[in-house]
Order: C-alpha cells, then structure tokens, then sequence
C-alpha cells in the first residue's frame, strides 16, 4: 500500500495561467521539410516575415571565428550597445538589449503590471501584447482598429484609458496588416501621460521611425529586432530605447545573461557593414511592389498596401485556409488568418524574386482550381 499522498499538481498551478490559450509558433523549416516530403532548399517559406537574404556574410565570419562560447556572455551587451550607439545615434546609457524585442516586451510588462491593471491592444495586432499581459494578469484592453484601413480608432483608444491603465501598445507597421500608425496619433497617445510602447520590428522597410520623440517624451519605448533587418531571427536578438527613469529599473530585473555570446557577436557584425543591410532593405521594398503588383492582378484577391516586408490579402472569392493549405503540400508557406477583423485571409512575406515566381505560379493554379 502506497504511502505517498494523490497528488494534483494543477490545484498548485495559477488558474489564469491554466486557462491562457497557447500561443501557436510557426513550425521549424526541419519539420516541415520532415512532414511534407521536400527537401529544405525546395521549400518557400513566406510565412514569418523572415529576412530572405538570410544575415550578413560578417555575421556568419563572426559566429565561425568565434573562441569563447564556453564563457558566460556580457550581461550588460557592452560593445553591442556601443555598436548600437554609432548605428542608431541613440546613447548607449539609454539602450538595453534583449533576447529578441519580446523579452523586453516582457520585461516592461513585469515592471509596470500589477494584476488588476490593463493594457490596451489595438487589433488586430503582434499577438505577443496580449499573450504576455494574461501571463502577468492584466486586463487587455482589445481596441479595434478600422476595419477597412486598420488604422488606429483613437477616439476609441482615449475612451478605452483609465486610471488602472499601464501601457498602450502601438506595432508601425502594423504586424499583420502592414501599415502605419501616424505621428499625430501617437503623440496624442503619449499626451495621455501612460507609458506608450511604439515596436518598430518593421521600421526599416517604412523609413519612418519615431525613435526621434525619445528626447521629447519621458513615457515613450521604441523596440526594434535584429531579426527583420539583419536576418538574425534564429539568434533572438532585439533592442530597445529606454528614457532612463525606466531602463535603470530593467536592468535589475532582466536574467543576467539573456543574450548569448553567438548574438552578441553576429549583431554586432551586422552593424559594421550597414552598406550590406541597406542593400538588401532596398531589395526586399522593390520586390514588394512588385509582388503587390502581381497579387493586384489575381481575381478575388485584395492585397493592401504595405509598409512593411510583408503584404496582407484579403480573399474575397475561395477559401483562404484551403488556399493556404493547398500551397503547403507544394512546398510553399504563407500565414492564414481566421479571427475578428481577419476573416479569411492570408499573410505572404516578401521574399526573393525567385520565391515569388514561385509563389504565383502554385497560387494561379490554386486559384484556378478552387474556382
């Protein structure tokens, strides 16, 4: 007879957190390669706004030539940020690195967020703002945006803030939908007095940035990735710009060695050579026009205009899941979107002139065959 107590380990675990739903990641090149049959380099994957250029050949030489990954990393990301420093023409003293911009995103809510207070989510939106604020037990605070120009509904926004709000979210461009949020609407956002995190993971391919306003507003954040611009997504590697009332109390909170060796060195290669990231910047926004182009030319199809390295296309005639999932057995991947304000609809990134050849190929036919 056993002595040992029936244990439920889930009447120990937080209930809110039993309850979140899962946030679903897009699935590794090796298991699809695995599931579908394909080799990897036949495989055209425009599903996670991914640099298709992969990073730069000094990134690489750095990762090759490095001798000191049995060393614990530079929890401060010194020469990173000192990179940053000349790249961005930011301080440095108002730079904190992170592993990818959603460990920032995290750490700014576990500064800021007692349970009880709420965030406002313009949607649709980065799904991360509202999966990492039901983790800390805030109030997400959905705010539709326009349902036609998904621009942001600041009336609604304004009426939505309230003494318990935190922070007000804003992703420009906007990820899925690919356009941006203007000046005027972030400045009246910021007049709100509550703290306004502006993600600018796509900036590059916009020309816009409003890192600028950091000097005038002490309640403004601006996050940016290595993953778009320099093709680092595998190495998890994000920025952010910090007034320094707030970066102080970050640094006591963030995991001491967050960013790897194998990041450090690879960003910070990447940002010696901006002439290389300039170039490819200005590939991918000469083939999104084209691409845009080209699906304009698709009967039932609606791409939006894009300010981003991604175009979103509403499907007015078939089936966008069947679409998507059609596509896939050939080896092509796009994202599909089913939710509030996203009804059947797809997501493609802009990739090499080679992958969209491809991409419009398999979907005329898919297209032809659904109608």
């Amino acid at each position: 007879m056993s002595l040992i107590k029936e244990i439920n380990l889930d009447k120990m675990m937080r209930p809110d957190l039993l309850e979140l739903e899962e946030y679903t990641p897009i699935e590794p090149l090796e298991k699809l390669s695995e599931r579908l049959g394909i080799p990897i380099e036949k495989i055209v994957k425009l599903d996670a706004n991914e640099n298709p250029y992969g990073c730069d050949p000094a990134a690489l030489e750095a990762l090759s030539s490095n001798r000191v990954y049995h060393i614990y990393p530079d929890p401060a990301s010194f020469f990173l940020r000192e990179a940053l420093e000349k790249f961005t023409g930011f301080d440095k003293e108002r730079l904190l690195v992170g592993s990818g911009s959603d460990e920032l995103l995290e750490l700014l809510i576990r500064l800021f967020i007692t349970p009880g207070d709420n965030i406002i989510d313009l949607v649709p939106t980065f799904g991360m703002y509202s999966f990492l604020g039901k983790q800390y037990q805030a109030e997400v605070r959905a705010v539709a945006r326009d349902p036609q120009t998904y621009a942001v509904d600041l009336e609604a926004t304004l009426k939505a803030v309230d003494d318990r709000t935190k922070i007000i979210f804003i992703c420009t461009p906007n990820n899925p939908t690919a356009n941006l949020c203007p000046e005027e609407t972030i400045r009246a956002l910021l007049a709100t007095g509550k703290l306004v995190v502006v993600d600018e993971a796509y900036h590059d391919f916009a020309g816009i940035s409003y890192g600028k306003l950091t000097s005038e507003y002490e309640n403004l954040v601006v996050l940016r990735t290595f993953s778009k611009l320099s093709g680092l997504a595998g190495l998890r590697v994000g920025y952010g710009i910090f007034p320094l009332a707030i970066i102080k109390h970050l640094w006591k909170i963030k995991q001491p060695y967050n960013v790897t060796v194998a990041a450090q060195a690879a960003a910070r290669a990447s940002l010696q050579d901006p002439a290389w990231l300039h170039e490819k910047v200005g590939l991918i926004v000469a083939e999104r026009a084209r691409l845009f182009g080209l699906l304009q030319g698709l009967d039932g199809i609606e791409p939006l205009a894009s300010a981003s390295n991604f175009i979103f296309c509403r499907v007015h005639r078939g089936n966008a899941r069947a679409i998507k999932e059609t596509l896939e057995t050939r080896g092509v991947f796009i994202r599909y979107f089913n939710k509030p304000l996203l009804k059947n609809a797809f997501r493609i990134s802009v990739g090499t002139p080679e992958q969209t050849n491809i991409l419009m190929q398999n979907l005329r036919e898919v297209l032809a065959s659904q109608a």
